[in-house]
C-alpha cells in the first residue's frame, strides 16, 4: 500500500517543510485539495458532510494546488503530487491544460489529476460556466485534456467546446494520470470509463468496500478490468497497522492521511508539531504495513 499525506487548510508557509519532511518519511504523494473562492452563501449543500455544511471559513487557506505542486516539487526529488480533487467543471478545459502541462513539466512528471465536477453553482456561475448539463461538459473536458496534454497539434469540436488547430508547448514526456472523484453511479462510472484511478472522500470501511466492488463491476463492462487503477481513499474508521492492512484487503492501494490529525492537532498546528506526527506515523505505519 501507498501513502498520501493531504495538506488540506494548511497555512502556505508550511508547505514545503512538509513535502520535504514527507518524502524523507517513506510518503508517495502529497494530494491537494482545491478551493476557488469562499462565497458567504451557497445554494447547495456541501456533500460530503451529514449535515451538508462547510468544514471551513471564508479565512481558511487555499492554496492553488497547482501552484503549490510546483512549490513543493521543486524541493523535493521523488515525491509525487495530485489534486484530491480539482474541481474541473468552472474552469475552461484549454486554459487547464496549458496549467497542467507546466507543472507536469516543472515537477518531472511527478503530477497526477484527481478530478470532480464540483459541487457549489456559484463556483460554476461566477466563473463563467454554466451549472447545468455539468456532467457532459466534463466529459468533453475530459476528452479535450487528454488531446492537448498528448501533444502535437491537435484540435476539437464538440458540444461543448470547439476549437481548430493548436499545440502546447512542452507537452508532458509521460501522460499525466487522471483519478476520478465522487460517490454517485454517475462519478463511478465515468472513473471506471476514462479514468486511471477513483479518489474517495470520507468513508467508512462497509462503504468502500461496496464503492470499490462496484466499481470493479463497472470496469469489467467497459472491457477495462485488466488495467491498472489506483484506488485513494480517504478512510474515517479503520486505522493503524492492522486498519490499512485492512483497507488494502478491500482494494485501497493508497491511503490518504494528516499525520497531525491522528495526535490531536488541528491543520493551523505549529509546523514543528506536524513534523513529529509525519515521522511518528512514519515509524509507526508505513515501515510496518
Amino acid at each position: 500500500m501507498k501513502f498520501t499525506m493531504s495538506v488540506a487548510m494548511t497555512p502556505l508557509d508550511q508547505l514545503t517543510e512538509l513535502a520535504r519532511t514527507a518524502e524523507e518519511c517513506g510518503f508517495t504523494s502529497i494530494a491537494l485539495p482545491d478551493s476557488l473562492f469562499y462565497s458567504e452563501h451557497v445554494s447547495a449543500e456541501y456533500p460530503y458532510t451529514p449535515d451538508g455544511t462547510r468544514m471551513w471559513d471564508a479565512e481558511t487557506p487555499w492554496v492553488d494546488p497547482l501552484i503549490a505542486a510546483a512549490a513543493m516539487g521543486a524541493v523535493t526529488t521523488r515525491l509525487r503530487f495530485y489534486t484530491s480533487v480539482l474541481k474541473l467543471g468552472p474552469r475552461n478545459p484549454v486554459l487547464l491544460a496549458r496549467q497542467l502541462a507546466s507543472v507536469a513539466s516543472m515537477t518531472g512528471d511527478r503530477f497526477g489529476l484527481g478530478l470532480g465536477l464540483g459541487w457549489a453553482p456559484e463556483e460554476f456561475e461566477w466563473c463563467g460556466a454554466p451549472y447545468a448539463k455539468r456532467g457532459a461538459r466534463v466529459d468533453e473536458m475530459i476528452e479535450i485534456l487528454r488531446l492537448v496534454l498528448g501533444g502535437g497539434m491537435v484540435e476539437y469540436h464538440g458540444k461543448f467546446f470547439d476549437f481548430d488547430k493548436l499545440q502546447i508547448s512542452p507537452a508532458p514526456a509521460k501522460p499525466v494520470p487522471f483519478y476520478v472523484g465522487g460517490h454517485t453511479e454517475p462519478a463511478l462510472k465515468r472513473a471506471a470509463r476514462v479514468g486511471d484511478g477513483w479518489a474517495s472522500a470520507m468513508m467508512g470501511i462497509a462503504e468502500l468496500r461496496e464503492t470499490i466492488d462496484r466499481l470493479g463491476e463497472l470496469r469489467a463492462s467497459y472491457d477495462r478490468a485488466d488495467e491498472p487503477f489506483e484506488i485513494q481513499a480517504v478512510c474515517v474508521d479503520r486505522f493503524g497497522v492492522d486498519g490499512y492492512r485492512e483497507q488494502a484487503e478491500v482494494g485501497v492501494t493508497d491511503a490518504i492521511v494528516v499525520p497531525w490529525v491522528f495526535d490531536g492537532h488541528g491543520f493551523d498546528a505549529p509546523l514543528e508539531a506536524k513534523l513529529d506526527s509525519i515521522r511518528k506515523f512514519a515509524a509507526d505505519v508505513i515501515e510496518k504495513v
